[in-house]
């Protein structure tokens, strides 16, 4: 018997046998909690004849662990947005490469900050203005089938 708990969390559905259990080990009981889904499985006959002993029966989420992740996202976003790679920010903050890219994807950050070895710009610029592929490939000396990959990129 514990006589100083006043309320409790179930995460199973009421029933009559339950629910003497509980007043028998919590003499002083005013309070259960459950989940949502287990209210909505808990019989209303079970809730009202709680409420009469004046036990309050309400839905609370308590799901389990909370997130390790608070602040650092923004510290992670921040200091991709100042040119970091992720690389280096993993090695800056003492975490995990795969980590970092969770908690970019997590923020849907837009990390391009990567060396491109063409310049994107310039090969579409030079396809408005007319030259043609194999024109480009040339006038950059770069393979042709790279500037197709480029030009054919969404």
């Amino acid at each position: 018997m514990d006589e100083d708990v006043t309320t409790i969390h179930i995460t199973k559905a009421l029933s009559s046998s339950m629910i003497v259990e509980l007043i028998e080990e919590y003499p002083n009981l005013s309070r259960i909690t459950c989940s949502p889904s287990v209210y909505n499985r808990t019989s209303k006959t079970y809730i009202d004849a709680l409420e009469q002993l004046d036990i309050e029966v309400e839905k609370k989420y308590n799901w389990g662990a909370k997130s390790q992740t608070e602040g650092i996202e923004f510290e992670v976003l921040k200091l991709s947005n100042e040119g970091l790679k992720p690389k280096e920010i993993a090695e800056k903050l003492n975490m995990t490469l795969n980590r970092v890219y969770y908690l970019l994807r997590k923020s849907k950050a837009k990390f391009d900050n990567r060396k491109r070895k063409y310049n994107h710009t310039e090969i579409k610029n030079l396809k408005d203005e007319g030259l043609s592929a194999k024109e480009i490939s040339e006038k950059l000396d770069i393979p042709l089938r790279s500037v197709y990959y480029i030009l054919n990129k969404k």
